[in-house]
């Protein structure tokens, strides 16, 4: 293996290089490379997801995805379209927008799934006592009905609704073919849907 030298420089060129050695020897499938392209992006690649995400689990599981793209992608790495470093922080910036998206679009899809009733007042202005009182009972409904659900329909729900993963990243995280996930949330929807009509 060529040895990249592990500079402790303040020199952004320097540091530009090293990076870019770093992810070439990756490219090459060299471990050790890669491991100590960890140690020096992990940490500013975190602070950006946080940043972005305001969740930490989120954050670690984006820097996660972002580094397996690293390792499997690095010998598409151009050094005249930027640093190694810049590279690595687009991937987790728009992976954490993306993930933004994700959130955004599971909120509408949970909104579609679960009777009208369960919002606030037809005037869409801030709820009243009453409507308060009854969202939080329905939220409960709602818990409770998740809970009845079988270990598995619930995982992959919770993980999608309240953990923000895409069906992909949950397939991963699960270990189970991307079919089987969906077809979990599919399920676990409408047992929700037959479990909640009846009492909102």
């Amino acid at each position: 293996m060529a040895e990249a030298p592990l500079l402790l420089t303040t020199d952004p060129g320097e540091r530009d290089r090293t990076d870019a050695l770093l992810l070439g020897l990756v490219a090459e499938g060299d471990r050790e490379a890669f491991g100590r392209l960890y140690d020096r992006f992990s940490g500013p690649l975190y602070s950006a997801a946080l940043h972005i995400l305001q969740d930490a689990a989120e954050a670690q599981d984006i820097v996660h995805d972002a580094f397996i793209t690293l390792w499997e992608k690095a010998s598409t790495f151009e050094r005249t379209r930027g640093s190694a470093f810049s590279w690595a922080v687009t991937l987790v910036r728009n992976r954490a927008i993306d993930r933004i998206r994700m959130r955004r679009r599971r909120a509408e899809l949970l909104a579609e799934s679960v009777p009208e009733d369960l919002g606030y007042g037809t005037d869409g202005g801030a709820p009243s006592a009453d409507d308060a009182a009854v969202q939080g009972d329905n939220a409960r409904l709602v818990r409770a009905a998740i809970a009845e659900l079988p270990a598995e329909q619930r995982r992959a729900l919770e993980l999608a609704f309240f953990g923000g993963l895409t069906q992909e990243e949950i397939a991963r995280r699960l270990q189970e073919p991307l079919g089987t996930v969906k077809a979990r949330i599919r399920r676990g929807l409408l047992k929700l849907r037959e479990a909640l009509a009846p009492q909102l």
